[in-house]
């Protein structure tokens, strides 16, 4: 059985942070692409970052530059590191098995004004 456990949600002020955080297990997280993915109210999910189990990544143009993904392979743990929040990143924010329909329960983002 695949679980993705999330943490790291709230609330934060425009120009603030916040660090999301995703477990599953070793035998999962291994051998597989996690992405995080976000939906906003009334839009549709779309992709925010990914990263291969070689470490690789990618991210959506949005928030490239201020969005960092990254993995401990100690704790079986993808981070996503979010600096200089906007209001327009206000969010459920879920993690993912790339390619794969395992998500996470979600975690909500809200970026005040």
């Amino acid at each position: 059985q695949v679980q993705l456990v999330e943490s790291g949600g709230g609330l934060v002020q425009a120009g603030g942070s916040l660090r999301l955080s995703c477990a599953t297990s070793r035998s999962i997280f291994s051998i597989n692409t996690m992405a995080w993915y976000r939906q906003a109210p009334g839009k549709q999910r779309e992709l925010v970052a990914l990263i291969t189990n070689t470490a690789g990544t990618d991210y959506a143009a949005s928030v490239k530059g201020r969005f960092t993904i990254s993995r401990d392979v100690v704790k079986s743990t993808v981070y996503l590191q979010m600096n200089s929040l906007k209001p327009e990143d206000t969010a459920v924010y879920y993690c993912n098995l790339y390619l794969k329909n395992y998500w996470g329960q979600g975690t909500q983002v809200t970026v005040s004004s």
